[in-house]
Protein backbone atom coordinates (compact mmCIF):
# COMPACT_ATOMS: atom_id res chain seq x y z
CA UNK A 1 0.00 0.00 0.00
CA UNK A 2 1.21 3.48 -0.83
CA UNK A 3 0.37 5.82 2.01
CA UNK A 4 -0.93 9.30 1.22
CA UNK A 5 1.98 11.77 1.46
CA UNK A 6 2.44 15.53 1.03
CA UNK A 7 5.76 17.40 1.36
CA UNK A 8 6.94 20.99 1.25
CA UNK A 9 9.97 23.06 2.21
CA UNK A 10 9.80 26.39 3.97
CA UNK A 11 12.07 29.18 5.17
CA UNK A 12 11.61 28.51 8.89
CA UNK A 13 13.27 26.56 11.65
CA UNK A 14 12.21 23.00 12.44
CA UNK A 15 10.89 24.27 15.79
CA UNK A 16 8.74 26.91 14.07
CA UNK A 17 7.28 24.21 11.80
CA UNK A 18 6.65 21.95 14.81
CA UNK A 19 4.84 24.72 16.70
CA UNK A 20 2.67 25.54 13.68
CA UNK A 21 1.71 21.88 13.18
CA UNK A 22 0.56 21.71 16.80
CA UNK A 23 -1.54 24.87 16.34
CA UNK A 24 -4.00 22.77 14.32
CA UNK A 25 -6.88 25.27 14.51
CA UNK A 26 -4.82 27.84 12.61
CA UNK A 27 -4.40 25.70 9.49
CA UNK A 28 -6.90 22.79 9.50
CA UNK A 29 -10.07 24.30 10.86
CA UNK A 30 -11.94 26.04 13.58
CA UNK A 31 -14.26 23.08 14.26
CA UNK A 32 -11.70 21.46 16.55
CA UNK A 33 -12.29 20.56 20.18
CA UNK A 34 -9.65 19.51 22.67
CA UNK A 35 -5.93 20.07 23.13
CA UNK A 36 -3.76 19.27 20.11
CA UNK A 37 -0.32 19.76 21.62
CA UNK A 38 0.09 17.15 24.40
CA UNK A 39 0.97 13.47 24.14
CA UNK A 40 -2.05 11.46 25.20
CA UNK A 41 -4.49 14.27 24.39
CA UNK A 42 -7.57 13.46 22.33
CA UNK A 43 -9.09 16.03 20.04
CA UNK A 44 -11.90 16.14 17.53
CA UNK A 45 -12.29 17.64 14.06
CA UNK A 46 -15.70 18.23 12.50
CA UNK A 47 -16.97 19.39 9.13
CA UNK A 48 -20.76 19.19 9.64
CA UNK A 49 -22.51 16.68 7.35
CA UNK A 50 -19.22 15.56 5.76
CA UNK A 51 -16.46 14.47 8.13
CA UNK A 52 -15.70 13.78 11.77
CA UNK A 53 -12.49 12.42 13.21
CA UNK A 54 -11.03 11.81 16.63
CA UNK A 55 -7.27 11.97 17.01
CA UNK A 56 -5.00 10.81 19.80
CA UNK A 57 -1.68 12.66 19.98
CA UNK A 58 0.66 9.67 20.27
CA UNK A 59 4.09 11.25 19.72
CA UNK A 60 5.61 14.73 19.94
CA UNK A 61 9.33 15.27 19.34
CA UNK A 62 10.00 19.02 19.29
CA UNK A 63 11.41 20.15 15.96
CA UNK A 64 11.26 16.59 14.54
CA UNK A 65 7.92 14.78 14.61
CA UNK A 66 4.20 14.93 15.39
CA UNK A 67 2.07 11.76 15.29
CA UNK A 68 -1.70 11.40 15.60
CA UNK A 69 -3.62 8.13 15.72
CA UNK A 70 -7.09 8.35 14.13
CA UNK A 71 -9.11 6.47 16.74
CA UNK A 72 -12.64 7.24 15.56
CA UNK A 73 -14.23 8.90 12.60
CA UNK A 74 -16.99 9.16 10.07
CA UNK A 75 -16.69 10.05 6.38
CA UNK A 76 -20.21 10.71 5.11
CA UNK A 77 -19.26 10.78 1.42
CA UNK A 78 -18.09 7.14 1.03
CA UNK A 79 -19.58 3.68 1.67
CA UNK A 80 -17.00 2.69 4.33
CA UNK A 81 -17.77 5.56 6.70
CA UNK A 82 -15.08 4.41 9.17
CA UNK A 83 -12.20 4.18 6.67
CA UNK A 84 -9.82 6.40 8.70
CA UNK A 85 -10.13 4.47 11.96
CA UNK A 86 -6.86 2.74 12.77
CA UNK A 87 -4.78 4.95 10.48
CA UNK A 88 -2.06 7.39 11.56
CA UNK A 89 -1.09 10.93 10.61
CA UNK A 90 2.65 11.58 10.87
CA UNK A 91 4.55 14.82 10.34
CA UNK A 92 8.29 14.43 9.88
CA UNK A 93 10.31 17.64 10.12
CA UNK A 94 13.91 17.87 8.90
CA UNK A 95 16.54 20.41 7.94
CA UNK A 96 16.90 20.59 4.15
CA UNK A 97 19.86 22.84 3.33
CA UNK A 98 18.93 26.25 4.69
CA UNK A 99 15.23 25.38 4.78
CA UNK A 100 12.98 23.00 6.70
CA UNK A 101 11.19 20.10 4.99
CA UNK A 102 7.85 18.95 6.35
CA UNK A 103 6.51 15.59 5.18
CA UNK A 104 3.00 14.54 6.14
CA UNK A 105 2.10 10.87 5.76
CA UNK A 106 -1.38 9.48 6.34
CA UNK A 107 -0.26 5.92 7.10
CA UNK A 108 -2.85 3.32 6.21
CA UNK A 109 -4.66 5.48 3.66
CA UNK A 110 -3.61 4.44 0.18
CA UNK A 111 -4.64 4.67 -3.46
CA UNK A 112 -7.00 1.71 -3.17
CA UNK A 113 -9.07 3.32 -0.45
CA UNK A 114 -12.42 4.83 -1.36
CA UNK A 115 -11.71 8.29 0.06
CA UNK A 116 -8.20 8.53 -1.41
CA UNK A 117 -8.95 11.06 -4.17
CA UNK A 118 -11.02 13.38 -1.98
CA UNK A 119 -8.65 12.94 0.97
CA UNK A 120 -5.62 13.54 -1.27
CA UNK A 121 -7.16 16.79 -2.48
CA UNK A 122 -8.00 17.90 1.07
CA UNK A 123 -4.68 16.90 2.65
CA UNK A 124 -2.71 18.46 -0.22
CA UNK A 125 -4.53 21.74 0.38
CA UNK A 126 -4.27 21.65 4.16
CA UNK A 127 -0.61 20.59 4.22
CA UNK A 128 1.04 22.26 1.21
CA UNK A 129 -1.08 25.43 1.17
CA UNK A 130 -2.63 26.05 4.58
CA UNK A 131 0.05 24.65 6.93
CA UNK A 132 2.85 26.01 4.77
CA UNK A 133 1.18 29.43 4.78
CA UNK A 134 0.71 29.22 8.55
CA UNK A 135 4.43 28.59 9.00
CA UNK A 136 5.45 31.35 6.56
CA UNK A 137 2.99 34.09 7.52
CA UNK A 138 1.24 33.01 10.71
CA UNK A 139 -2.04 32.45 8.84
CA UNK A 140 -3.41 29.27 7.30
CA UNK A 141 -5.95 29.02 4.46
CA UNK A 142 -8.87 27.09 5.90
CA UNK A 143 -11.56 25.91 3.50
CA UNK A 144 -15.13 27.06 3.99
CA UNK A 145 -17.87 24.49 4.49
CA UNK A 146 -19.09 25.26 0.95
CA UNK A 147 -15.62 24.51 -0.41
CA UNK A 148 -15.57 21.23 1.53
CA UNK A 149 -19.01 20.30 0.16
CA UNK A 150 -17.88 21.07 -3.40
CA UNK A 151 -14.80 18.86 -2.89
CA UNK A 152 -17.01 15.86 -2.07
CA UNK A 153 -19.48 16.60 -4.87
CA UNK A 154 -22.33 18.14 -2.87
Amino acid sequence: MNDLTATFTVDATPQEAYEAINDVRSWWGHHIAGPTDRVGAEWFYLVPDIHYSKQLVSELVPGERVVWDFTDGYLDFIADKKEWIGTTGRFDIAVDGDQTRVTFTHEGLGRGDECFDVCYDAWTHYITVSLKGRIESGQGTIRTQDEDKAAVGR
